[in-house]
């Protein structure tokens, strides 16, 4: 399993991940309910899944073949995919792969859906996933995230993460314009989807390159909504996809638009009523943004940052720790001529 995946600590700047706790929900085959096929049921398509039946459903997915037995196809072998890893391979050894990517262009969304979700199905055994690339998946599966039905787009950005877990794949998905509509279902998506959404871009955006097209793609704005929620079960995901665009290994445009779009308040929020991983984050996210610029300095010392910093330098985590310290004596330092809170009250005399 990807360390960017599962919220491993994958360089210096990644929040402390020794125990076995990730952000992000497991992007595993369709979650879908049960199907209703009085014909192929799912145990039935798994008890007879012979070399012939794979061979027969592969052969119903040719383009020449009515719609409704094209959606048949696909729907068995989403099915057969969906809970029997055993099978996975034996379905891209038939040579499944191809005619389904070609589907995933389809008009029709509900065949378009099936195909999707086969591939994503698919992709979770690590031997298909140079065959999945290889056959052209990933532009169409792009598309699909455009503009296909709710579980459609969800399960794309499932197939992407998955595709994304080579590395050498990570530049290609950004380069087909993967990025900017993970952004849109990020900020408008169904729940399920915004979760998805987080976790492939927090894959996608270990490389530079896909860091600049998500700052560029507007993501910084969901990203502190969702932070800011601190009720909802999205405020780990945002936190950890901003800790890599903004973090210690992250870039200046990134902090840049993080403070643009009211972020400094939503962070300092967090180090003071946070959980303590959310906390830890935080602290890590404030950190080069404060490194940088001095007025980012005292905007952070404006809303109050400075004894919740403390208390979590003597009760959070052991990286939360680290960081608030440093954090804090960063903010401490002088300014301009005089200390920040010296220019603080200056201001507040004006």
């Amino acid at each position: 399993m990807s360390p960017t995946f599962r919220g491993h600590d994958v360089n210096s700047s990644s929040p402390s991940t020794s125990s076995v706790y990730s952000p992000f929900s497991h992007c595993n085959s369709d979650r879908s309910g049960s199907f209703s096929s009085p014909d192929h049921t799912h145990l039935l398509l798994v008890s007879c899944a012979s070399d012939d039946l794979l061979l027969s459903l592969v052969s119903d997915l040719d383009p020449s073949r009515p719609l409704d037995l094209r959606r048949r196809a696909a729907l068995d072998l989403r099915l057969l995919t969906k809970n029997n890893p055993d099978i996975r391979s034996r379905i891209a050894r038939a040579g499944a792969v191809k005619p389904l990517v070609s589907l995933i262009s389809s008009s029709d969304p509900q065949l378009q859906e099936y195909c999707v979700t086969s591939i994503l199905n698919l992709s979770l055994c690590d031997d298909n996933k140079g065959v999945i690339v290889s056959s052209g998946a990933i532009r169409p599966l792009v598309r699909a995230l455009r503009s296909g039905t709710a579980t459609t787009r969800a399960n794309a950005a499932c197939a992407l993460l998955w595709l994304s877990q080579a590395e050498e794949n990570k530049a290609a998905i950004g380069r087909a314009g993967a990025v900017l509509p993970l952004v849109e279902l990020l900020e408008r998506g169904t729940s399920q989807g915004k979760k998805d959404a987080a976790t492939a871009l927090y894959s996608l955006c270990s490389i530079k390159e896909n860091k600049v097209r998500a700052v560029q793609a507007g993501i910084m704005r969901p990203l502190v909504e969702l932070m800011a929620d601190l009720e909802s079960n999205m405020v780990d995901k945002a936190a950890y996809v901003a800790s890599v665009l903004a973090g210690g290994d992250g870039i200046q445009e990134a902090r840049i638009a993080l403070v643009e779009e009211g972020g400094v308040p939503v962070l300092v929020e967090m180090v003071e009523v946070g959980t303590p991983r959310q906390k830890e984050i935080a602290a890590l996210i404030l950190l080069p943004i404060c490194k940088e610029n001095a007025v980012h300095r005292r905007m952070v010392v404006r809303e109050g940052a400075i004894p919740p910093l403390v208390a979590l330098s003597q009760s959070g985590t052991t990286r939360g720790k680290q960081k608030a310290e440093a954090l804090v004596g960063l903010l401490r330092q002088p300014v301009s001529g005089g200390v920040v809170a010296a220019s603080q009250r200056q201001e507040f005399s004006q």
